[in-house]
């Protein structure tokens, strides 16, 4: 007599197994059915690159975060939804550019980014530093203390170090331009290795 267990095996047996080509092209269409009945309000990706893997999302205003594998993608992706719309789905082409551009900043061949952008991770104060760190040009690195008196608080050289840490936009929005007063590198979301890196790889001020 052919027990129960058997019979779940070979009915389990029977079934085809999964095709990760099949699975992509239906991930493809629930997607495409999302933009085109306007409720897709958050896309992301990862993509690898030479300071590792990198999480990027994007809203239909623009880039909202990149993230680096230290930070998490899942925890960035869990505050996205909590924050932004808990309506997001994988969906690689809408951050073709986004890729593109990046891929070419830490190769060398990009020296400013082209991409809208959307704040909607920051704000007050520390979206002002945000729009201050912009200006920062490739090469150069800024105090923290420089960057208060720019934003009219002068005093507020902590708030800026804040600001800084939680900059939803790395690399694009160039936190890692920004250095103490006394020389020495400060955090950085990815890392003082990274940060180091991508000073040396400007060409910008040696910092300890």
């Amino acid at each position: 007599m052919t027990s129960l267990t058997q019979q779940s095996g070979d009915l389990f047996a029977m079934l085809p197994a999964i095709d990760a080509a099949a699975n992509a092209r239906l991930h493809d269409r629930l997607v495409a059915r999302a933009e085109r009945a306007d409720v897709l309000d958050v896309a992301y990706r990862t993509i690898d690159t030479s300071v590792g893997r990198l999480l990027l999302a994007a809203t239909s205003r623009g880039l909202v975060r990149v993230a680096y594998a230290c930070e998490g993608h899942e925890r960035v992706l869990a505050e996205i939804a909590a924050r932004v719309s808990p309506r997001i789905l994988k969906a690689t082409w809408r951050l073709d550019a986004a890729t593109r551009e990046i891929d070419e900043y830490l190769a060398g061949d990009r020296r400013r980014f082209d991409l809208p952008l959307d704040f909607s991770l920051s704000r007050g104060f520390r979206r002002d530093v945000l729009k201050l760190l912009r200006r920062i040009a490739y090469g150069r690195t800024a105090s923290y203390a420089s960057i208060a008196a720019a934003a009219h608080s002068p005093r507020a050289v902590r708030a800026v170090g804040t600001a800084c840490a939680t900059n939803p936009l790395p690399l694009v929005v160039p936190c890692h331009r920004v250095v103490r007063s006394d020389g020495t590198i400060g955090q950085y979301a990815g890392g003082a290795g990274v940060k180091k890196m991508l000073l040396a790889m400007e060409g910008a001020p040696a910092s300890r």
